[in-house]
């Protein structure tokens, strides 16, 4: 019995922050001084974003948000426990949004779904988005439940594994499969260049799909062949993700060499063979865009076609970076434009970590 997608949906909140408005709103709680202002401007342009949902903004002119004017220079902001206040109470929704189309485009009912497993890494609440989505899409009270928790922007691959072994553990199995990300909620305040990037590139999102097994799903459906892992050595301090006091911070230094290294090719094309294909056979590739520069790095050291990445572009210009949900956004763009069979989905995270799925 082998996996299947049966169908995906995709949802943004529902005001967006263009570039142009983030250095209005960002320099009252940010930057108290024109240099700052500078080099905001410089990172907005080269970070390959447009717009990016936020659910933080009141309205689509930024006129009323969460954050509010820095007090003085080392005024850090709302405390985590405020952020996380604001996760629990927009998380939710968003999810559920996503699950509802996803289950539209399955064709499958609520009380079909067996399964429930969520993605998030940018807040913490119990009871949590299982929960929810379980109250409010009427699922069964007895579905079975899994969190895949602060794995950042690789885990809804982590998502998709355990989803695929248990959409192949039964010929009933159903899974819903729903990450949801409220990265604008960690807006670090200061003149601090490290969390310049971060600041210009995240977004808020939420991506759900519906598996079970391939044979009784729809005709053609694209299947769940295979995830694989790899964790780089000697990189444990090129990204991370931490919790602060005044919200998570993420430091994405040293991140590309490590992605551009000849080691992260080796282990692609063996991983590749060890599945009986080769780079020539892939019909396409769903990388995640964690930045401008990163996809594209990535495709030249894969040694990519042309376009191979022009999706994963396009997604990051409208939507930005929202960590889990992004890569799953881009798969859906492939699906929907019926991109070439097989696909690799690519995704990266702490560690570094590396984290890869064989479908279609």
């Amino acid at each position: 019995m082998t996996a299947a997608i049966y169908g995906i949906g995709t949802a943004q909140p529902a005001h967006f922050l263009s570039q142009d408005l983030a250095v209005k709103m960002v320099r009252s709680f940010v930057f108290p001084d024109d240099e700052g202002i500078e080099a905001l401007k410089e990172t907005l342009r080269g970070s390959g974003v447009t717009k990016r949902g936020s659910v933080v903004l009141e309205d689509d002119q930024g006129g009323q948000h969460f954050y509010t004017p820095a007090k003085a220079a080392d005024d850090s902001g709302p405390t985590t426990g405020r952020r996380m206040e604001r996760y629990a109470r927009e998380a939710g929704p968003l999810a559920e949004r996503a699950a509802r189309r996803a289950l539209a485009a399955s064709g499958c009912r609520a009380e079909e779904i067996t399964h429930v497993v969520t993605v998030s890494c940018t807040g913490f609440a119990a009871p949590g988005i299982d929960s929810s989505l379980v109250r409010c899409l009427g699922l069964s009270p007895h579905v079975a439940r899994l969190h895949v928790g602060f794995m950042s922007c690789h885990g809804s691959i982590n998502g998709l594994m355990a989803a695929k072994a248990l959409a192949e553990s039964s010929p009933s199995a159903r899974v819903l499969l729903c990450a949801v990300e409220l990265c604008t909620l960690h807006f670090q305040q200061g003149f601090d260049p490290s969390q310049l990037f971060a600041n210009s590139l995240f977004g808020d999102g939420a991506a759900a799909v519906v598996i079970g097994p391939e044979e009784s799903g729809p005709a053609g459906a694209w299947q769940v062949r295979a995830t694989g892992s790899l964790l780089m050595p000697d990189s444990s301090d090129a990204m991370t993700w931490e919790v602060g006091d005044h919200g998570f911070r993420m430091n994405l230094e040293g991140l590309a060499p490590h992605l551009i290294s000849p080691q992260f090719r080796g282990w692609v094309k063996e991983w590749l063979a060890g599945l009986g294909f080769s780079m020539e056979k892939v019909g396409s590739w769903a990388i995640h865009p964690g930045g401008a520069r990163m996809a594209s790095a990535v495709a030249r050291m894969l040694k990519l076609p042309k376009g191979a990445t022009s999706v994963s572009a396009d997604v990051l210009a409208e939507c930005g970076n929202m960590s889990s949900p992004t890569v799953l956004f881009v798969l859906d763009r492939l699906q929907q434009t019926g991109a070439a069979r097989p696909c690799v989905l690519l995704a990266f995270g702490p560690g570094v970590a590396v984290e890869a799925a064989l479908v279609g």
